[in-house]
């Protein structure tokens, strides 16, 4: 299987942090940049990514590293170590500029690859 990155995160997050706020920029490679077509007309959207920074698989986890949460599987919970290592995240689409998108709430660091990019459709 083959998965080739469409742009990358950029924002000032360097480690985990609390993401909800955070105002991230994806930078959507110009070989890619005609998909983006009409894509402000969406509020949401669906971003795919890679946790390339990620190189092990944890099955079960406390939920944020905080061992007060109880156990939980790893498909009960976001951590970056997943058998596949990817994320997703539905995020706020603030603006776009050319192959630029400004969006809220992503929880990914920047460098991070982003793989897929989907409007959410109410």
């Amino acid at each position: 299987m083959l998965v080739e990155p469409i742009g990358w995160v950029r924002n000032a997050a360097q480690e985990n942090l609390d993401f909800e706020n955070l105002i991230s920029n994806i930078e959507v490679l110009p070989k890619f940049s005609e998909g983006l077509y009409r894509i402000e007309e969406f509020e949401e959207l669906i971003v795919l990514f890679i946790f390339d920074r990620s190189s092990s698989i944890q099955m079960w986890l406390h939920p944020h590293g905080d061992p007060k949460n109880p156990e939980v599987g790893v498909f009960a919970s976001h951590s970056p170590n997943r058998p596949n290592h990817i994320g997703v995240t539905k995020v706020r689409l603030l603006g776009r500029e050319g192959n630029i998108l400004r969006v809220k709430g992503l929880d990914a660091l920047d460098g991070t690859p982003v793989i897929d990019i989907k409007p959410v459709v109410q």
